[in-house]
């Protein structure tokens, strides 16, 4: 750490923090407001702080919640002692302006005199005797942290919230008064008047780049300090500022109100600490330093330190993940690799290098979807320098449920699609030497695309499996001397098992905690992570990059996912899981399921078991996790009560119609047309790419046909043209049924009601004939399903890739009813296992323990937090 000079003398900085329609200040109707399990933020922050929460009401010499709140002021109290704890505007602020308080104590420090240092930091307030003539040393104190430190945070929403008279904007206010040198920059748009400005030109929108500040209150004036605020600069734009993701231009179009050498960019969820704001005079020297010998740096990466990590062990193992990513192996890409870029963390930037070099974040929408590693891969390109300094942190909130972190995981992996297709890794492939083009590749898009080569592994694997079984090859190798008596082979196998459990995955975690905490306390994390089932969650979360990244690949259109930054533990709906995972990890799920029972029956005969766990006992676990670890991570996910809602919510959404206007929560049709966007937007390659891979379900088909008891003596064509004639049948018999749905079960119950009984005989007679005359067994009538239910699927998926093809033969409506059809049996297979868990009380005990085993390990009974306040709120409304 470089030594730090006076403060008079230090390089200057500017703190940016961009700012969307996210919390300022919880309000206390907001802190009071029950979830739907009757949980308030309050109440929660009350279990989750109790300590903290017992000081508070001790400092406010009060005894309860309720004495707090007959004083405005201390109200005013409460709402930020919930907003210091959660992820809000106001907590990120209070912590950047430690820097300017820091700053202060340092300049006091550097100019007081040896009496004052004896008096104390408090004696500058103090000097009165000489203020007309000099001005006071706390003025000059602060005239010099106001010279070396700006904190600029851009409310891009701010002057349409200030007109519409929004609590946000009155909240924003309140933090400018508050902390008097905080700046506020804005968008502001004004209709564009004529010359003599008392007509409106038509449509006609001016935009303006705005700076505004806090006016302290006169001592004439009646009007309250919240609604002044004071106009420093105004820039006209040439148009609309908001063409990208929205956050990249938010940040460009106030970088010319920062001032200094240094700029921070710090996000909406992140917090600053008294200790650290110390060693920013030090940081800022690093810049005057030449790290590689030739070059200055252009950015300083800093580290980081999770502050929600505490409760549930979900928010733990993110906790822990991103611990080891901006330490350990932000170090390893600094120095020795030289590629480490800027992953959206508290960076400083050498804000001249990067004025004068298009900003610190690109904005073109869709390809700049991760606009921050952009910054790093345009620093790097232009000659500058990045480096990593563990010497410092800065506070950062992550995503504490599954869905917002499969949400942010997601965006990740879309964001890591498009910078695959960019141009910039184009160019910097080219550019880099051997080992550093490598070293770039691995830890940017080539971790996504392993990720992608490992889970396509597994399908070819069982696929492959699958064609030795059913051609008979397996068997004939399987009688090989040479090879059945292989040991090398069989221990290979069973190594090969244990890796993919995911332990070489959390080496570089287990490693950093050891050398943080030391090594007994790191194995007893880990081991502790394994029990509380941390492979499930991260072999969960492989599926969530390799879905979002694959699909990045083949169609582009890759979105900003709002992640949310709520704190709440809340129950969600089987429904909402539905939605997020069904085409992610549900379906792939199944159809590994499917492969894996397949290959089970046909190769049961002459396959030892040892052999059969050994291959696919990975498999099976990755086909468990990626069905049930939503639920697994549900809170009350196996609670009766909860089970029955969420079965009636499920059943209102599968049958609700969509229609203009009808959003995807409330309609399983709505959603189901959002998940064929990108299939819209896609290129010629990309649905003859979606084609393609649906053939593998009739490729499957054709195996199947030839090893049913009917077929098994033939290897003719015709069985597999037969196989089609059945699809076609039962395809024809479901269109006619819903036909008379339609035409006839409102005025001929009777007749529609006989032809559904005609169906019915028919088919219970066709299946009779063929168990007594065709000898068709049980098996076979499993196979069946298994044949012709991927074969639909597939049909689905290219029907769904040649959409405007088949809504001109007007086929489009029998293709939804087939695939409602499909999504009512994918809900019941995940619906019935949660269903029958839910019957024993010791499965959701084993839950609540498992997910909140932190708070538990700190006193906390999360059973209260979870259904405790609804008994509260039950016995106040029967008093």
């Amino acid at each position: 750490m470089p030594d730090a000079p006076k403060v008079r003398n230090m390089l200057s900085f500017s703190v940016l923090t961009p700012y969307y329609t996210e919390e300022v200040l919880f309000s206390l109707q907001e802190l009071e407001e029950p979830n739907e399990d009757g949980v308030s933020i309050l109440f929660y922050l009350q279990k989750i702080f109790p300590d903290e929460w017992n000081n508070f009401l001790e400092r406010a010499e009060r005894n309860s919640e309720e004495e707090l709140k007959e004083s405005p002021e201390l109200e005013e109290k409460l709402r930020l002692w919930a907003s210091y704890r959660g992820q809000t505007l106001t907590r990120t602020v209070r912590g950047m302006m430690y820097y300017r308080e820091a700053l202060e104590l340092q300049a006091f420090l550097d100019m007081a005199k040896h009496e004052d240092l004896m008096e104390g930091y408090k004696a500058i307030e103090l000097s009165t005797e000489d203020s007309k003539e000099n001005r006071s040393l706390k003025a000059q104190c602060e005239a010099v942290a106001d010279m070396k430190f700006t904190y600029v945070v851009s409310c891009q929403q701010y002057g349409i919230q200030k007109r519409s008279g929004s609590e946000r904007a009155q909240d924003i206010l309140r933090l400018m008064t508050k902390y008097p040198s905080l700046r506020v920059a804005y968008i502001d748009e004004v209709e564009q008047r004529n010359e003599d400005r008392s007509k409106k030109l038509n449509g006609k929108v001016n935009y303006f780049s705005v700076l505004v500040r806090a006016v302290p209150k006169s001592s004439d004036s009646s009007e309250p300090v919240q609604n002044l605020d004071q106009e420093i600069y105004r820039i006209k734009l040439p148009g609309p500022a908001i063409l990208g993701e929205g956050k990249p231009e938010n940040q460009n179009h106030a970088i010319i109100f920062t001032r200094g050498e240094g700029l921070q960019t710090i996000d909406m969820n992140q917090d600053n600490y008294m200790e650290e704001a110390l060693k920013m005079r030090n940081l800022l020297q690093e810049f005057l330093k030449k790290h590689d010998g030739v070059r200055y740096p252009s950015i300083l990466g800093l580290r980081e330190h999770i502050f929600t990590g505490s409760v549930s062990s979900l928010a733990w193992f993110m906790s822990n993940q991103e611990t080891s990513f901006v330490t350990i192996g932000q170090r390893l890409l600094a120095n020795p690799l030289k590629v480490r870029f800027h992953y959206g963390h508290p960076d400083v930037f050498d804000r001249l290098f990067h004025l004068t070099r298009g900003g610190v974040s690109k904005a073109s929408r869709v390809i700049n979807l991760s606009e921050d590693i952009f910054a790093g891969f345009n620093s790097t390109l232009r000659e500058g320098n990045v480096t990593h300094h563990e010497y410092i942190q800065v506070g950062k909130g992550r995503d504490v449920g599954l869905n917002q972190i499969s949400m942010f995981e997601a965006k990740i992996a879309n964001g890591n699609g498009e910078q695959t297709l960019s141009r910039d890794i184009y160019r910097l492939g080219h550019r880099f030497d051997f080992f550093r083009m490598l070293s770039c590749y691995f830890t940017t898009v080539g971790f996504y695309f392993s990720t992608l080569v490992t889970v396509l592994t597994v399908y070819v694997f069982l696929y492959g499996r699958l064609y030795l079984v059913l051609s008979g090859l397996e068997q004939e190798l399987s009688q090989e001397p040479a090879i059945r008596d292989n040991k090398p082979l069989q221990v290979a196998l069973a190594s090969q098992s244990f890796v993919q459990i995911g332990l070489l995955m959390a080496l570089p975690m287990l490693m950093e905690i050891g050398l943080e905490k030391g090594f007994r306390t790191a194995l007893s994390e880990f081991v502790l992570m394994q029990l509380q089932l941390a492979p499930v969650f991260f072999t969960f979360s492989l599926g969530t990059k390799t879905h979002y990244y694959g699909r990045t690949l083949l169609h582009g259109g890759a979105k900003y996912r709002a992640t949310g930054r709520g704190f709440v533990v809340f129950h969600a709906k089987f429904a909402d899981n539905y939605r997020l995972y069904s085409r992610s990890h549900f379906v792939k799920g199944i159809e590994m399921m499917i492969l894996l029972i397949v290959y089970q029956i046909f190769g049961h005969t002459y396959r030892s078991t040892i052999a059969y766990v050994l291959i696919t006992a990975s498999m099976w676990f990755m086909v468990g996790t990626w069905l049930f670890a939503p639920f697994l991570f549900n809170p009350s996910g196996f609670e009766w009560q909860k089970i029955v809602d969420d079965w009636t919510d499920w059943n209102k959404w599968i049958n609700n119609r969509g229609g203009i206007g009808v959003p995807s929560e409330k309609s399983w049709e709505s959603w189901w047309e959002e998940e064929q966007e990108h299939l819209q937007d896609s290129g010629k390659r990309g649905i003859i790419a979606e084609i393609l891979l649906a053939l593998r379900f009739f490729i499957y088909q054709y195996g199947l046909v030839y090893h049913l008891h009917v077929t098994r003596e033939t290897k003719n064509f015709l069985v597999y043209g037969a196989s089609w004639l059945v699809i076609v049948l039962i395809l024809f018999v479901m269109k006619t049924v819903s036909v008379g749905r339609r035409k006839f079960s409102a005025s001929y119950q009777l007749v529609f009601r006989l032809i559904k009984g005609l169906i019915f005989l028919t088919f219970v007679s066709i299946l009779v004939i063929l168990i007594t005359l065709a000898k068709m067994t049980v098996q076979d009538i499993i196979v069946c399903i298994f044949i012709f239910m991927p074969t639909g699927w597939g049909m689905l998926l290219i029907a769904q890739a040649l959409r405007p093809v088949v809504k001109k033969a007007g086929f489009w409506g029998s293709v939804r009813t087939l695939a409602r059809g499909y999504e009512i049996v994918m809900g019941l297979l995940l619906f019935t296992p949660v269903a029958f868990l839910a019957w024993f009380p010791f499965v959701s005990e084993f839950q609540t323990r498992m997910l909140f085993n932190q708070a538990f390990s700190r006193g906390l009974q999360i059973s209260r937090i979870l259904g405790g306040h609804r008994k509260d709120r039950a016995s106040r409304h029967k008093e």
